[in-house]
C-alpha cells in the first residue's frame, strides 16, 4: 500500500513543527532553576514558579527578572483582588484594607524600579545598581509586612483571606530577593 504525497507532506510538517517546538537544551533552565532555588527561602515555591515561567530563565540575570516579575504579578492580582472584591464590614477592616492597598502599590512601585534597574545592569555601576534593587525588594517586603500589621485585632474571614494572598506574595517576593542576592554575589566572585 502506498502512502499518499499529501500524507507524507503533513507527517513531515507536523514531524518539523515538534522538533521546532522542542527546548534545543532540555532541562537546562530547569537545571539552573532547580540549583538557584534550592537554598532560597521557600525552594518548592521557587521552583514552582521559575520553573514555569514563559520568560528565558538561563542565567542568574534571567532568573532574577523572572522572580521579580513573580512578585510583580501576584503583588498586582492581590491589589486587584483587595480593590474589588473586598469589601470590610468594620471601619477598623475597611481602614486596614485600605492601608494594605496603598502599601501594596508602594510594593508594586518598588518592585517595578527593581525590574528596571536589573534589565540594564553595567559593569561599571553593577554594585549600586544591585544595592538599589536589594533596597528595593527589601522595602517592598516590609510593606507586605505592613499591611498584615494592620489587621493586627481584626478578625475573621477578610482578615485570614488578606493574610494568605499577602503572604504568598511576600514568600514570592522573598524568595526574589533571594536571586538578586545571589546574583550579586555570583558576580562578585567573576571579578
Amino acid at each position: 500500500m502506498e502512502i499518499p504525497f499529501f500524507l507524507i507532506t503533513i507527517l513531515l510538517l507536523l514531524s518539523i513543527s515538534a522538533t521546532a517546538a522542542a527546548p534545543s537544551k532540555p532541562g537546562v533552565s530547569n537545571d539552573l532553576v532547580r540549583s538557584s532555588c534550592v537554598h532560597a527561602s521557600y525552594p518548592s515555591l521557587c521552583f514552582r514558579t521559575l520553573s514555569s515561567y514563559s520568560g528565558p530563565a538561563d542565567t542568574p540575570r534571567d532568573l532574577a527578572q523572572a522572580a521579580v516579575k513573580v512578585s510583580l504579578s501576584r503583588a498586582r492580582k492581590v491589589s486587584t483582588y483587595l480593590t474589588t472584591r473586598v469589601t470590610g464590614k468594620s471601619k477598623r477592616e475597611r481602614v486596614a484594607l485600605s492601608d494594605c492597598v496603598d502599601q501594596i502599590s508602594d510594593s508594586m512601585d518598588e518592585l517595578s524600579k527593581t525590574l528596571q534597574e536589573l534589565k540594564h545592569l553595567r559593569g561599571e555601576t553593577f554594585g549600586f545598581q544591585m544595592s538599589n534593587a536589594q533596597t528595593w525588594v527589601s522595602a517592598a517586603l516590609t510593606n507586605e509586612d505592613t499591611c498584615l500589621d494592620g489587621f493586627e485585632g481584626v478578625d475573621g474571614n477578610v482578615k485570614s483571606d488578606v493574610k494568605r494572598k499577602i503572604t504568598n506574595v511576600a514568600k514570592v517576593t522573598s524568595n526574589a530577593l533571594y536571586m538578586i542576592n545571589r546574583l550579586n554575589e555570583s558576580r562578585g566572585r567573576h571579578r
